[in-house]
């Protein structure tokens, strides 16, 4: 082994780092080397991950290599046992998927990059009784693992430090800053049923730029194709996909002359897309004492999801002369489409003056979704236009819905200084300010694809939808750091700020750390923190039209919902503590383990479905008036319709503990393994749910409660309180073997036949629990260098292919069998299964160094 590789090994045994999927790779030049230095959590210069007082976790370029699917999402949730990804969204949020720490909201994670805050997706996940519900944080798929040196996460609370959103953690995301060389990447795989089809490709290189300088590029195309998961359609086929005799036979033939019979409902599984990525990071220096630096991405992706099936007889027409039309003959599959343009850009200046240590920087951060509807139509406009024409006429298919916009300035000054005061080590101080502006769009669609009911599966945002809105923040921190006496280190760290839409927000936070020797250390932090409702969450507004259902996603900041009884969003409050302890009891060995409490006040959920009609009763006027007020058309809500909600609706405690185990064993030669374990346990409780407001209230139909079972588990035990990473890097010569187990507790959430997140008033049925037990999943990466530039891996995630349960039929009141949260499709897949719903997948890599 090469002294470079010699010392990236060192450097990462000495960290807290859980290497979960390490690789050995050529030797990445000096200026590369996974660090333990971190600058997460502290703003001491030269902290070590291993003596940080705060838990902080180091994955590096080897662990991110090792990962089937190079997506930075996936990557973090196979590295982190602490962090957990969606799997499988519904509707438009199975187009921009997220991950979350702790088993908190992914909105309680802060991400920054190269220690910056980088900027929101512009698409709300709205989903009723998903763990990921309400998230609107930054999305990871535009950043490409090949630009990233290292990614420092910080799991504590942070608010006082970084400001909002910082509750469960942060993930810092550094990127490469090599001069010189470069890297090329190849990937293909799939899954093990023969779809989603995957194919990436990256290239990174270094430049120096003049004598002082250097930039660092990243390039990157993704694609990756649908998958279809579960059986046939129950509305029109039987469990064993016969064509029902009991429907009517124009949706019989067109069934069967659909292009995906017998399964032609395709809703089940993931969304296709493709994704280009461009990240560049610079820095100059203009003499010793100041140097400039820039960074920055620009992403695009074009993403389609499939919807339910719609029968041929869903679109109707009579011509002037009487005749009824038909034109879909086949049914259709209308699909979701997003386009979508992220953009971030930094530069900042910083240097050093009389031993004060400064930066400023400036960061424009925006991502704008255009939504599209397509292979659909609208059948209150077709059936309209064919109504005033004697010969069958052709239809709209595809509707442009809208755009999605999310911008955010941020200017940021800070100030370090070293002062010998008589302690063991120098005081560190800091100062320093933010200001921000946030911005937040709706752009209406055409009028086609909003007019009546919309066009089917997703309807168009229509002007009451639209609207622009924005806030200012600003703030000011000040944190000391201090080593009174040999061996124990204390941080302080307070912060205020001020929103121009709720007002000021005050908060501190106290880290101490002693070490009784070089083997054994106690740490532990106590904290408030706090987050802002993002302006999404506060005014985003839409329709989701099913077949015989329309629900609203009504703006908890708009007028409506003022008439309801709600109040606009607030900040969530945080109040954290932790404890723990860092061991080195061999020269080889690293043990840590952290325990950890969360208390959240009036955290940010999404209600219980809230009815204002089933079938013909109505159960709330007032929530019909406000759908009718937001000009949504109530035509195809034959079986309910409703709103949903964010709102200030709950108090939780989060409790776990957090463990690391790190051994290398040398066999002699270039024969080498490294163990590592990660251990997360955590469990949040609701401690109090807010009352639902009195104008939507009704006791015959059971509708009196903010949360419904389904979304109270979808807070608490919807993701695995128990999460175990166990890997083992084997390396011999140019061989190297990565097999890593990961084990999953049990999860499990109530549903009922309206759907997930619809709840079930007054059909008497009851709930059933989708429940998926304990699992391993196994993931395998075997490498091989060709040459010393060249290195080939083939690998699984998943190798045994351990499927996702399927969702349970059960006796529905009106008679025959359905599956228990409603599904239109026989046997789907529970989608909230953590290790996704796909099973196994496979993959080859090329790796060109130069």
């Amino acid at each position: 082994m090469s002294p470079l590789s010699k010392a990236a090994l060192i450097s990462l045994l000495a960290s807290t780092a859980l290497p979960t999927a390490a690789m050995a790779q050529d030797a990445p030049a000096a200026d590369e080397l996974p660090s333990d230095i971190i600058v997460t959590g502290t703003r001491v210069t030269g902290m070590r991950a291993a003596d940080s007082a705060a838990p902080v976790q180091v994955v590096g370029t080897q662990a991110m290599q090792a990962v089937g699917q190079q997506d930075l999402t996936q990557v973090l949730a196979q590295s982190l046992p602490s962090l957990n990804f969606q799997a499988f969204g519904g509707d438009t949020a199975n187009l921009t998927l997220t991950a979350a720490l702790r088993g908190l909201s992914p909105n309680d994670t802060l991400v920054l990059v190269n220690g910056k805050r980088r900027h929101f997706t512009a698409n709300l996940a709205v989903l009723g009784g998903s763990p990921y519900s309400g998230a609107a944080t930054t999305d990871l798929s535009f950043i490409p693992t090949n630009a990233i040196g290292r990614i420092e996460i910080l799991q504590d609370g942070a608010a006082a430090q970084y400001g909002s959103d910082a509750i469960a953690g942060v993930v810092n995301i550094i990127l490469k800053d090599q001069s010189s060389g470069g890297l090329f990447t190849v990937t293909g795989g799939q899954y093990y049923e023969g779809d989603g089809e995957t194919a990436s490709t990256a290239l990174n290189m270094g430049f120096k730029l003049g004598d002082r300088g250097f930039v660092n590029v990243t390039g990157e195309y993704k694609f990756h194709n649908y998958t279809q998961r579960g059986g046939c359609d129950r509305r029109y086929l039987t469990l064993d996909c016969k064509t029902r005799t009991d429907i009517n036979p124009i949706d019989a033939a067109g069934v069967e002359a659909n292009p995906f019979y017998p399964r032609v409902n395709t809703i089940n599984g993931d969304a296709k897309y493709s994704l280009y990525n461009f990240v560049f990071n610079a820095g100059y220096d203009f003499s010793d004492a100041v140097s400039g630096y820039a960074f920055g991405s620009y992403g695009k992706r074009k993403a389609y999801a499939y919807e339910n099936y719609r029968r041929a007889t869903r679109v109707s027409g009579t011509t002037s002369d009487g005749e009824k039309v038909y034109p879909l003959t086949a049914g259709f599959n209308p699909q979701e489409h997003l386009d979508e343009e992220d953009f971030s850009l930094t530069t900042g200046l910083k240097g050093a003056v009389s031993g004060w240590n400064w930066d400023l920087s400036l960061t424009y951060g925006r991502d704008a979704v255009a939504l599209y509807t397509i292979d659909s139509a609208n059948p209150t406009l077709y059936a309209q236009e064919q109504s005033q024409n004697a010969d069958p006429i052709g239809l709209q298919r595809d509707f442009y819905d809208g755009t999605l916009v999310n911008s955010e300035w941020a200017v940021e000054a800070g100030v370090t200084k070293d002062f010998e005061v008589g302690m063991a080590k120098p005081l560190t101080l800091a100062l320093g300010g933010q200001w921000r502006k946030d911005t937040y769009a709706i752009q209406s669609g055409e009028f086609a694809s909003y007019f009546g009911g919309g066009a089917q599966s997703y309807p168009g945002f229509a002007p009451t939808d639209a609207g622009s809105y924005n806030r200012k923040a600003w703030g000011a921190y000040i944190d000391v750091a201090m080593d009174p006496v040999e061996g124990l280190h204390v941080d302080l760290a307070g912060r205020y700020e001020h929103y121009s839409d709720f007002g000021k927000v005050w908060n501190g936070k106290a880290t101490a750390r002693y070490d009784f020797s070089p083997a054994f250390g106690i740490r532990g932090t106590v904290s408030n923190g706090f987050r802002a409702p993002t302006l999404a969450e506060s005014y985003y507004s839409s329709v989701n039209v099913g077949p015989g259902s329309t629900f609203g996603q009504l703006p908890p900041n708009s007028a409506a919902a003022k008439l309801l009884g709600f109040s606009p969003l607030k900040p969530e409050k945080a109040t954290s503590f932790s404890a723990g302890f860092v061991a080195h009891p061999l020269p080889n060995l690293q043990i840590t383990l952290d325990a950890y409490q969360i208390k959240l006040k009036k955290r940010i959920v999404p209600s219980a479905a809230i009815f204002g009609s089933l079938g013909s009763s109505t159960v709330s006027q007032a929530v019909i008036d406000a759908l009718i007020a937001r000009g949504v058309s109530l035509a195809d809500a034959t079986s309910y319709a409703g709103i949903n909600i964010f709102t200030n609706g709950a108090d939780t405690r989060t409790r776990g503990v957090e463990a690391t185990i790190d051994y290398t064993s040398d066999f002699g030669g270039d024969a080498k393994a490294n163990w590592t374990l990660g251990f997360n346990y955590n469990q949040t409780k609701l401690e109090k749910i807010y009352p639902l407001p009195a104008a939507v209230v009704n006791t015959a139909f059971s509708q009196t409660t903010l949360l419904d079972p389904n979304s109270i588990d979808g807070l608490t035990t919807a993701t695995p309180r128990v999460k175990v990473i166990a890997n083992a890097l084997f390396t011999f010569g140019d061989f190297s073997v990565n097999l890593r187990e990961t084990l999953y507790g049990v999860t499990h959430q109530r549903t009922s036949f309206s759907g997930s997140g619809y709840g079930s008033p007054g059909d008497g049925s009851g709930y059933t629990v989708l429940r998926i037990g304990t699992s391993v999943i196994t993931d395998l990466n075997i490498g091989y260098k060709i040459t010393p530039k060249i290195r080939f891996d083939i690998g699984a995630n998943n190798l045994l292919n351990k499927k996702a349960p399927t969702v349970p039929l059960v006796a529905h009141p009106s008679g025959g069998v359905r599956p228990a949260n409603g599904s239109n499709v026989y046997n789907p897949p529970i989608t909230f299964t953590p290790w996704g719903i796909n099973g196994g997948y496979y993959y080859a890599r090329a790796t060109f160094n130069f």
